[in-house]
């Protein structure tokens, strides 16, 4: 299973894909049994590929040529998200609203130099952890009240990525498993 979570779809009125549409990309691109949840553009699906660049490339590529834009497209396992939650930073901390929660999928592992330059910012009251190809920052009070530059966190890093809330990757995951469920 794959999961597939496009970036800057369906945001403040741009780059709008329906659902609907983006299953039956899926489908003229042979992933089998697409899955979309809420409209930000994830989609969960079957595939044979395994080559996860050049299926990320593919999927961009189809999005441009049918929609005229091109979201980065990020990609997981189900294996992968299961080691996402696994590390969850906050996961024995009590008080913990999921949905201020948000992990950030990046294309890539960055830079040793761009994760201490995250690491050396101030924060304060975010939290945020590195974690492989994943950014995990916890907003006490609300990602609108912030003050971190996390839209900008990507340029920082010198990887591209797109952040979903803690509950959104828990929901991605079982989708992900109920589809493993069923082979």
């Amino acid at each position: 299973m794959i999961v597939a979570m496009l970036r800057g779809v369906n945001v403040g009125g741009r780059n709008k894909i329906a659902m609907a549409e983006l299953r039956s990309l899926c489908a003229g691109l042979k992933l089998r049994d697409a899955q979309t949840y809420v409209q930000s553009g994830n989609v969960v699906f079957r595939t044979d590929e395994r080559d996860m660049a050049a299926l990320a490339a593919r999927i961009e590529k189809a999005i441009e040529k049918k929609f005229g834009f091109r979201p980065s497209v990020i990609l997981r396992t189900a294996a992968d998200l299961r080691r996402v939650i696994a590390r969850n930073p906050v996961a024995k901390r009590s008080g913990i609203e999921p949905a201020k929660l948000l992990v950030s999928f990046l294309a890539g592992v960055p830079s040793a130099e761009a994760r201490d330059n995250v690491r050396g910012m101030k924060t304060d009251p975010e939290e945020i952890w590195i974690e492989g190809s994943e950014l995990y920052i916890y907003f006490p009070n609300g990602m609108g009240k912030s003050k971190l530059p996390w839209s900008r966190m990507d340029k920082i890093l010198g990887v591209a990525g797109t952040g979903r809330n803690w509950n959104s990757v828990v929901k991605l995951l079982e989708m992900a498993e109920a589809m493993e469920a069923e082979e």
